[in-house]
């Protein structure tokens, strides 16, 4: 089976208007294009507030389902797509998340992911903004296949990507953002590239797609390096945005996957009865 992915890749103005209107036109222009999962960055509708460690954040909040839903809702069923909300700064009685949800080709809310792992460091100070997600992971059964959603740093842990695929996701969708900070070397080496390889690692170790999409554009003293990319089960690139606003569109062969797990067997032959020092703090 195959099937076209469309990755709306976007800068975000201060107006949470504004960004929804930027989303919907980038589900349509996917749409056009053949997509039939659309995927957003994210934090979609706000700008990237957890840049500072104490931000007035609360007007970029909303429920689940609220404005922002009933938005992307009515655009998947006119795009007959699925479409990944990036995510959403969710608020749920007194806490707050980083979630993501999935609408089916009819508008349904087939479910919702809330970010597990939640980073804390210079100009990414999220554990002051976002509780830890407490829904576990999801795979969403779809007319296209079976998806997993993680969101932005949680494409830094391997064991996620492992979890969903076990789970039997065919693709794994990472919204995002992420970028160079002004006056931050580094030091390491190439960020993009390393954010590029270790998904792509995912992507041949668990014989899934990997689909990617970033922000994209400077933010004060962060530029987001855009970048949004589509990887084969195998590893290969299969498309690559630049560094603006744009559309990546990529088609995927799902039965590449069962392919590359067959052949080259890494569930088949896991050790799990080894791995209970994963699990220990």
């Amino acid at each position: 089976m195959k099937v076209i992915l469309g990755l709306v890749q976007m800068g975000m103005a201060a107006d949470a208007a504004e960004n929804r209107r930027r989303a919907v036109n980038g589900i349509k222009a996917a749409a056009q294009k053949g997509a039939k999962i659309i995927c957003l960055p994210e934090l979609f509708t706000s700008p990237y507030f957890p840049q500072d460690e104490r931000a007035d954040a609360d007007a970029f909040s909303e429920t689940i389902p609220g404005e922002t839903t009933a938005l992307l809702s009515a655009a998947a069923k006119e795009a007959r797509a699925v479409v990944i909300a990036g995510s959403i700064y969710e608020r749920d009685g007194k806490k707050l998340y980083n979630t993501s949800v999935v609408f089916d080709e009819t508008g349904k809310i087939l479910g919702k992911y809330r970010k597990m792992h939640i980073p804390q460091d210079q100009n990414f100070f999220e554990q002051n903004y976002f509780a830890a997600g407490d829904l576990g992971y999801k795979v969403f059964e779809t007319k296209y296949g079976k998806i997993a959603v993680l969101i932005c740093y949680d494409q830094w842990f391997p064991e996620a990507a492992r979890t969903v695929s076990l789970m039997g996701a065919d693709m794994i969708f990472y919204p995002t953002a992420i970028g160079t900070v002004e006056g931050v070397e580094q030091s390491e080496g190439n960020w993009q590239d390393a954010w590029e390889t270790v998904q792509r690692g995912h992507a041949i170790a668990n014989g899934t797609v990997v689909a990617a999409v970033n922000r994209a554009g400077r933010e004060r003293k962060m530029k987001f390096w855009g970048g949004s990319f589509v990887s084969s089960q195998f590893g290969t690139l299969l498309a690559k945005g630049g560094d603006r606003d744009e559309v990546v569109i990529a088609e995927v062969d799902l039965s590449l996957g069962k392919e590359v797990k067959e052949g080259w067997r890494f569930f088949h032959n896991r050790r799990p009865d080894t791995y209970s020092r994963l699990v220990q703090k």
